[in-house]
């Protein structure tokens, strides 16, 4: 998978799309790589905010609702001043997208909705990988993968983002 950077010098707000291990957070870190790029990911600040408090869909849905609140004002800023900002949070339903799609109109800079489109099969064994590395904050079932995937919606164009496609 390669990233696919912004055509100008101006800053860009990158958003990305795709269910549980598709590769978001790989595809964040390769932006991020950019200059004048900084990268927020919901994943690392969730599990240093909420330590051992996300135990089920509900607190997940509660905390994260709580960082996009106070992300949103600084993720502004940072494009205000110039700073590409890669979005490493899940771009996955029209209410996440409405979020997103709420600050770069604030923003008023260009975009670009990452979407990952990789098989479900694909995304368990890398799961099953990430889980047994130990390394990622949160560890996640094959039935709690299939409950959250449930919810995954693919972007539509009457979303009206610039949508950049990345199959398996």
């Amino acid at each position: 998978m390669s990233p696919v950077s912004s055509t100008s010098n101006s800053p860009t707000l990158h958003l990305v799309c795709g269910k549980i291990a598709s590769g978001k957070s790989t595809l964040t870190a390769r932006l991020a790589e950019a200059p004048r790029t900084v990268r927020i990911s919901e994943d690392s600040l969730l599990a240093q905010l909420y330590p051992g408090q996300i135990a089920s869909l509900a607190d997940y849905v509660a905390c994260a609702a709580r960082l996009r609140a106070a992300i949103a004002p600084l993720a502004l800023q940072m494009l205000q001043a110039g700073a590409s900002v890669v979005l490493d949070f899940p771009a996955n339903t029209p209410a996440s997208r409405a979020w997103m799609r709420d600050l770069l109109q604030q923003a008023g800079v260009p975009h670009v909705l990452h979407y990952l489109d990789v098989p479900d099969e694909e995304c368990k064994a890398r799961l099953r990988q990430r889980n047994a590395s130990g390394l990622h904050p949160f560890s996640t079932s094959d039935a709690e993968f299939d409950a959250i995937t449930r919810h995954f919606v693919p972007p539509s164009d009457a979303e009206g983002f610039r949508v950049v496609r990345i199959a398996a």
